[in-house]
């Protein structure tokens, strides 16, 4: 069993119109089709709208651009044991 995805577009008709190449010839098949409508797409949200507060990037953005970021001692690697 293969699966195909393919984005279409239902016409004025009310048809939905596939071509959907498979790679092999005279075979019979049988075809299942699994429909579902794609959502229009909807405006941007905004930063607030994601959860985040107002106005934090806007406070955030660019607060390390003087300071260098230094990556402390990382400390010594526990050994583990080997997982098979």
């Amino acid at each position: 069993m293969q699966s195909i995805k393919v984005r279409s577009r239902v016409g004025a008709d009310g048809m939905l119109h596939l071509q959907v190449p498979v790679g092999i010839k005279n075979i019979d098949l049988e075809v299942i089709v699994v429909f579902q409508r794609i959502a229009p797409a909807t405006e941007a949200k905004t930063p607030e709208d994601l959860g985040w507060q107002p106005g934090f990037f806007e406070r955030t953005f660019g607060c390390f651009q003087d300071e260098p970021l230094l990556r402390g001692e990382q400390g010594e690697f526990e050994e583990r044991e080997e997982l098979l």
